[in-house]
């Protein structure tokens, strides 16, 4: 940036000289000698507040540019804050939920199992009524094939 501002200055200073260095080369008399070291003079110090202004303008920008960086890190400096009392008691909330939500499950497991459970119960009692009936008819059919063989046994003698 500051090229293009000085690059303009320093086409205007060659130009103003080469019309100094014309005018000094034909030199005729004194006044015009004079009058082009006064150009001369003149245009050398319009060539210092040129550099003035340019290098004002630079340090302008420099200082801008700096600015705009400081500026944009601290804008991508990440801000995060962490307050322990609440990840506290955001993690104590958490953990009552789960045991809340594990407190019915287990609820629910263990009233499932009483009923099965009581389902077996029910039908180990009704097989072992049905296996104590059956078994009480066939010993009373086997004492009764008993009983008469011993007769049969009886009458043959």
């Amino acid at each position: 940036m500051t090229l293009s501002i000085r690059s303009p200055l320093l086409r205007r200073v060659a130009v103003v000289a080469l019309v100094f260095g014309g005018l000094t080369a034909c030199q005729k008399n004194d006044a015009s000698a004079q009058v082009a070291g006064k150009l001369n003079d003149a245009a050398q110090a319009a060539g210092q507040k040129l550099d003035q202004a340019a290098s004002y303008v630079g340090q302008q920008v420099d200082a801008t540019k700096a600015a705009a960086q400081q500026n944009l890190s601290s804008a991508s400096a990440p801000s995060i804050t962490i307050d322990p009392a609440s990840l506290a008691s955001s993690a104590q909330a958490n953990l009552q939920g789960a045991a809340s939500a594990t407190n019915a499950q287990l609820g629910k497991a263990a009233a499932l199992t009483g009923q099965s459970l009581e389902t077996a119960g029910r039908k180990l009692q009704e097989w072992s009524a049905q296996s104590s009936a059956s078994a009480a008819g066939v010993s009373a059919s086997a004492s009764t094939s008993s009983d008469s063989s011993d007769a049969q046994k009886q009458m043959d003698k």
